[in-house]
């Protein structure tokens, strides 16, 4: 399976509880961390939905 790589670009204050909670779902929280996640519907969702707040890149192995 495929594996991606989500990094936290900006911070979570001020924003909506939705976007807090997609992202402590997808276990970040503070900026530049970064965490690697199979490549699959529900977290491509996830981060569509925090775009403006994460960096996406596809490991290559």
């Amino acid at each position: 399976m495929r594996k991606i790589k989500v990094v936290q670009t900006r911070s979570i204050i001020d924003r909506p509880k939705d976007q807090k909670a997609t992202i402590e779902a997808l276990g970040l929280g503070r900026p530049n961390w970064e965490k690697v996640h199979n490549d699959t519907p529900q977290i491509r969702g996830m981060i569509k939905k925090v775009n403006h707040l994460v960096r996406v890149e596809e490991i290559k192995e």
